[in-house]
């Protein structure tokens, strides 16, 4: 009896350790959350932001007048926004004149979060430049934004920002492959943001409209829009308007080439 006791003890112990690492693992009772971030990083960004400035020649900007502000997500539309992890993305804007926002209005750093608070975030070249920048007296120098460490405190300010970006709809196709009766798909992506990307996207060939496509997808997911009416001979070119409804999408209208022949 005394042998089955303890071994019903071990077994509800292993039980209860397995169950506590599943918890950890998904995110449950984690100090990593979104409102945590969404504070941590605009506070760090900041303070290497200005630093760069310096090396720069810029010494007009400071830590408050950038305005930095932030929306963390992780792991899209179909995670929980908590736990440590590598697939956590925040969306950030600041106030910079030298270098405006794009028409999106924000730049995106992924992050890679640990359980202890800190994280390593990795910035988008397009807004803040590369790996090394070139100073004042000419020298190579890291480039304290492109990418940096951080900490929060596991303890702190939890209530929610309210920090929201729009999704950004990106055309991801590079080439039109039409099938055998010329009628043709365009491959799209939803970006990281608050709602997703909706709306609808027309597509046109010469004098013919070869429809218009009903646009939906969740943020960090892709989808393929296929379009009925075939291109006509001796098109060559399919001329693609993107209208949003939520999110953001192309300023102007994208055009791919028909392959020839």
């Amino acid at each position: 009896m005394r042998r089955f006791i303890i071994g019903l003890v071990l077994v509800l112990a292993l039980v209860t350790g397995v169950a506590g690492a599943v918890l950890a693992g998904t995110g449950g009772g984690s100090s990593v959350t979104r409102a945590r971030l969404e504070r941590a990083l605009p506070a760090e960004f900041a303070r290497l932001y200005v630093a760069r400035a310096r090396l720069l020649g810029h010494r007009d900007l400071t830590a408050d007048s950038l305005h930095p502000a932030a929306m963390c997500d992780k792991g899209g539309a179909v995670e929980d926004d908590i736990g440590p992890g590598s697939n956590w993305n925040c969306l950030m804007s600041w106030n910079d004149p030298e270098t405006p926002m794009p028409p999106e209005g924000y730049g995106k750093y992924e992050l890679n979060v640990h359980s202890n608070g800190c994280f390593t975030a990795s910035g988008p070249s397009k807004l803040i430049g590369f790996a090394t920048l070139t100073d004042t007296r000419g020298d190579e120098v890291a480039n304290p934004v492109f990418e940096f460490d951080g900490c929060f405190d596991p303890q702190g300010d939890d209530t929610p920002t309210g920090v929201e970006f729009p999704s950004l709809l990106n055309v991801t196709s590079t080439a039109l492959l039409p099938d055998a009766d010329r009628r043709v798909t365009l491959q799209v992506s939803c970006g990281t943001g608050s709602a997703g990307c909706l709306g609808s996207v027309t597509a046109v060939a010469g004098d013919t409209t070869l429809g218009t496509v009903p646009l939906d997808l969740p943020e960090e997911q892709t989808g393929t829009l296929a379009f009925e009416t075939p291109v006509p001979e001796g098109a060559d070119q399919v001329t693609f308007t993107v209208t949003m409804t939520a999110g953001v999408g192309p300023p102007k209208p994208v055009s791919l080439d028909m392959p020839p022949g």
